[in-house]
């Protein structure tokens, strides 16, 4: 075992699966060494007509991933930043989405849109959003958000390797966390959450960069002798909602942080969840810690928009009480 860098991890799985099948080729916006290290180096082995660097422009790099899908080929569409899936929307939500469905599951879509997201680096209200509920809202798409390298690059390998359009948020303000991530060969499963911390007080389901958030409050909450269990749900559609409603019948409290924005967001939706399979497992009312529902702002005064651990922390102390 050795350690990466989240985003050496998925450039390694972007190698990876370029080298195991002829038909995965990238396109997007500066993939052939831009913004970010995950395309470093590849376009130096596989050649331009596997990675091509294209215009910016969202809709027609994702139409040409969709047309390319449905001819064959496994398409890894590199859009930058999530919030550029708005313009995308009519490409992404009402054909690669719906297109099995339309045809009665005579075709494949196997196509992966990959974007970074989330805050942090106060890059402001288009360049700071991880819009889960965007994407969930429009079935046909899963959804995956990993939150450490082990997790970026097995999701990702198996995202390319799925015949249905994938959404694969991972976030910049981690690109630099190191974890442990085999050598040899893995995958992971969709629809598997992780249980990242057990404990008995109270379960915390957090979606992406927000997990390494909770890790770091349940360990300033044991001094307090509060025990917090940490779930990741890894993909958001699939989603694992036994494994999540199992630690709720052990601890029954729940506080779910998420960052996506705080009315009609992933987070009201599993707690509405919980509430329909497991009422009866809740002690307290679900906390839910989310972005406010207010514009990303630019610089320091994102940390007012954005979930915090000062929140998070004081959302689990009031559950527990």
């Amino acid at each position: 075992m050795r350690e990466l860098t989240y985003i050496r991890a998925i450039q390694e799985a972007l190698f990876e699966e370029m080298r195991r099948d002829e038909k995965v080729f990238l396109l997007g916006e500066s993939v052939r060494g831009g913004n970010y290290e995950h395309t470093v180096g590849l376009v130096g082995e596989f050649g331009p007509h596997r990675v091509l660097d294209t215009p910016i422009c969202e809709t027609a790099i994702s139409g040409a991933g969709i047309g390319s899908a449905l001819a064959g080929y496994r398409p890894v569409v590199e859009l930058m930043f999530a919030d550029f899936m708005y313009v995308a929307a009519d490409e992404v939500f009402l054909k690669a989405a719906q297109w099995r469905f339309m045809h009665g599951g005579q075709t494949t879509m196997p196509v992966v849109f990959m974007m970074a997201a989330g805050g942090g680096l106060m890059l402001s209200n288009e360049h700071s959003r991880i819009p889960s509920a965007l994407i969930l809202h429009h079935p046909g798409l899963k959804l995956v958000v990993p939150s450490d390298p082990y997790d970026a690059k097995g999701l990702l390998k198996t995202a390319i390797r799925d015949d249905n359009p994938v959404v694969y948020f991972w976030h910049k303000a981690i690109m630099g966390m190191k974890g442990e991530v085999p050598e040899e060969e893995y995958t992971i499963p969709f629809g598997q959450a992780a249980v990242k911390r057990q404990g008995d007080d109270v379960t915390v389901v957090a979606v992406s960069n927000m997990v390494n958030f909770a890790m770091d409050v349940a360990r300033e909450l044991a001094a307090e002798g509060i025990s917090v269990e940490v779930i990741d749900p890894r993909t958001l559609e699939p989603l694992d909602l036994g494994t999540i409603l199992h630690s709720v019948e052990k601890t029954n409290r729940l506080v779910i942080v998420d960052e996506d924005t705080e009315r009609c967001g992933f987070a009201a939706e599993l707690g509405l969840q919980i509430v329909e399979h497991g009422f009866d497992l809740l002690d307290t009312p679900i906390q839910r810690v989310c972005a406010a529902n207010y514009p990303i702002a630019g610089g320091f005064m994102e940390q007012h928009v954005l979930p915090s651990r000062a929140r998070l922390k004081a959302a689990i102390q009031g559950a527990v009480a």
